[in-house]
């Protein structure tokens, strides 16, 4: 524990005026990131004695070991960076809400020739159209399978569609006259968009004058006596209502809302909130969160709106967000979502009416999800902190392991020999920082060595991180998407010494550094060390991972190997094993931690092989990567016609110089085309597919 008084910067040194701020603990990581209209006034706050402050307060406070800030323009700027550093640096004593999957959408892909309606996650993609969030998948397909009647729109994949439009025969929605089936030409591309932009519509709200429209042709073709297309458009009036009803009305002016509510306790927080659209409501999500820093109703509203909005644009964020309290700068949110919108947005609290009736519904649902998760991880709390004790126990540590990372070791007979890191933190698993290597030092199968290969290559980078020799390169150790962003930039001295701009004036780009300023505190590195390194393996592995601790120097990492055999836990320096017994707790702690970097070393082991078996020619061409490989593949349809191609035809494709060519062609010459696969039912040779492998 740190004294706050080490680090505490001077009061003259801290500028009046907006910013964002950063604790940082011993290890230069990210600990907590708050903002603040006044950083002095903010800042002293947290420099008081200690027995004045909130537990949690005082608790990041003594974990800390510098702090360091930036200074924005306004508080707007200030929510922004704030929010940011969050995602960015994942600060373990910030209120973040986590939920256990990505909600699904029902989204209309408008920006293909042929949309199609599919269930969707993740993140927004340009040009498609998002309903919801849905709680469950089958909802939205319930939901479809009612529509497609009445707005017969494509759903199938690319392959299919491109398959059905090669037989000249539609799938078997076509047929049953749940597809317009644009795939053999039966509608033009045009009819086709319109057909998805009324289904736009009608999933938009704009409910009524279609129904209406519906139910008068209805009644003409009766008086005209079609009777056939009456039942037909009597049947799609009752499947648009049977849609309608599973979206209870609750507003009758057509209001786009979201209402969010809270039920909290000493320690934790749930948060629920209702899309309601075209004054429906058309989903509901919600999370649960350890209060780990001192928080009021207010200040958990706030981190609610940033984790709900912070990726989202345009009509995604209503034109009405209903809270039960508000934050402390009310303006300054209000202002940051009116900018992800793009125009206003009105954040109060409802007072009467149907819009009060419904937040109480609202908060009937938050209190009822902090109840039943309070339910259900009593007995799993007890269980991890009795595990953790367990282990410490039985290694002899002085403390429990609140980190702890395991390495496997996978191959297939010795081809493709690659290792995993997981880490888990507070016996749970934190895949943010799980990490995956390829063995590089030496061909072959060798367990042992593999094992010690890894252990240096990872504690090489926690010593380098530690005395700041030099930055990261983007190498096997990150997980694919996680590339290094941009260092902080400014002058490094010794305490805090404000930051200006080039003008004078503070800024957006303006910041406060310390000693660290160069760090930039990201959990997604080695810069953090566990207080339990484990092996999957039995004694050879692990006096090879001690080996490469105590040829580092590195002393203060308790080291152990769980044996698949017997479950043994073996320690270095030791003839015998520690036996658990096998209903410990601490056992099946270290058994899911094994299994864990298991499952992930072998899913990173079987992709690079799979992707090895799928090699094409291309793939031996020095300096083409995988954009202007499928470049040339899309323009000339397979590897064989790009083989018969010449040079001039090569350079057509955009991105591909002459020099490119030259070698692609060279590359494709040298290269000699695998026997043709002859498919042992029908006898018929398969044609090479667009990588070059058969199918």
């Amino acid at each position: 524990m740190a004294d706050p008084s080490s680090y505490r910067p001077k009061p003259g040194q801290i500028p009046d005026s907006p910013g964002v701020y950063k604790f940082r603990d011993e290890h230069r990581r990210v600990i907590y990131v708050g903002k603040a209209k006044s950083l002095r006034q903010r800042l002293a706050n947290y420099f008081q004695p200690l027995t004045s402050l909130h537990p949690r307060t005082a608790t990041m406070v003594t974990t800390a070991a510098a702090v360091e800030w930036t200074v924005v323009a306004t508080e707007v700027e200030a929510l922004q960076l704030e929010y940011s550093w969050i995602k960015e640096f994942d600060p373990r004593f910030n209120v973040k809400y986590r939920d256990d999957k990505s909600y699904p959408y029902l989204a209309v892909t408008m920006n293909e020739e042929f949309p199609r309606v599919q269930v969707m996650r993740g993140a927004k993609k340009k040009g498609v159209r998002y309903f919801g969030p849905y709680g469950h998948a089958w909802a939205i397909r319930e939901t479809v399978d009612l529509m497609l009647r009445v707005f017969p729109v494509r759903t199938c994949s690319a392959g299919v569609f491109k398959r059905s439009a090669q037989i000249g025969r539609p799938c078997l929605l076509g047929y049953i006259g749940k597809c317009a089936a644009p795939c053999v030409a039966r509608v033009t591309p045009e009819e086709h968009r319109e057909l998805a932009e009324d289904f736009c519509d009608f999933m938009a709200g704009r409910t009524g004058a279609y129904l209406r429209r519906v139910e008068q042709q209805m009644m003409d073709a009766a008086e005209d006596m079609e009777y056939e297309r009456a039942a037909r458009l009597r049947d799609d009036l009752g499947a648009l209502k049977k849609a309608l009803e599973k979206n209870a009305i609750v507003f009758n002016d057509a209001t786009d809302a979201d209402l969010i509510a809270v039920a909290e306790d000493e320690l934790e927080a749930a948060v629920q909130i209702f899309h309601v659209r075209g004054g429906r409501v058309r989903g509901q999500r919600g999370w649960v969160t350890d209060k780990v820093e001192a928080v009021d109703t207010a200040g958990l509203v706030e981190h609610a709106l940033q984790q709900l909005y912070g990726e989202e644009t345009g009509d995604s964020v209503p034109k009405e967000v209903l809270v039960p309290a508000l934050p402390e700068d009310a303006d300054a949110v209000s202002g940051w979502l009116a900018s992800r919108r793009g125009s206003n947005v009105s954040l109060r609290i409802p007072q009467r009416g149907d819009k009060k009736a419904l937040m109480v519904t609202v908060a009937r649902n938050a209190q009822q999800a902090l109840t039943l998760h309070k339910t259900k991880r009593a007995s799993d709390l007890t269980t991890r902190s009795r595990a953790l004790e367990e282990i410490a126990a039985a290694l002899e540590l002085d403390s429990a392991p609140l980190r702890i990372e395991c390495f496997d070791i996978s191959h297939l007979q010795g081809d493709d020999v690659v290792a995993s890191m997981v880490v888990f933190e507070d016996g749970l698993a934190r895949k943010s920082e799980y990490r995956r290597f390829q063995i590089k030092g030496f061909e072959g199968q060798d367990d042992v060595r593999s094992m010690h290969e890894v252990i240096s290559r990872r504690f090489k980078r926690y010593l380098a991180e530690q005395a700041r020799t030099g930055e990261w390169g983007e190498e096997e150790g990150q997980e694919p998407g996680e590339a290094p962003g941009p260092e902080p930039t400014g002058p490094s001295e010794p305490g805090l010494v404000p930051g200006r701009g080039s003008d004078g004036s503070a800024g957006p780009v303006s910041r406060e550094v310390s000693a660290f300023q160069e760090e930039d505190g990201r959990p997604k590195r080695f810069a953090y060390p566990p207080q339990l390194l484990v092996v999957d393996g039995g004694q050879p592995q692990v006096a090879a991972a001690k080996r490469a601790l105590d040829e580092l120097g590195i002393d203060d990492i308790a080291v152990c190997g769980l044996a698949k055999r017997l479950e043994e836990v073996w320690v270095p320096d030791e003839d015998d094993p520690v036996v658990l017994p096998r209903s410990s707790e601490g056992l099946y702690l270290l058994q899911r931690v094994r299994d864990e970097a298991h499952r992930f070393a072998i899913t990173y082991q079987r992709a690079k092989r799979t992707k090895r078996f799928k090699a094409g020619p291309l793939d031996a061409v020095p300096g083409l990567g995988d954009t202007r490989k499928q470049a040339l593949i899309k323009h000339f349809g397979s590897v064989k016609k790009l083989r018969s191609a010449t040079i001039d035809e090569i350079c057509e494709v955009p991105g591909i110089g002459r020099k490119t060519a030259e070698t692609v062609a060279a590359a494709l010459a040298e290269a000699v085309p695998a026997a043709p696969a002859v498919n042992t039912a029908t006898g018929e040779i398969m044609e090479e597919d667009d990588g070059g492998s058969t199918t």
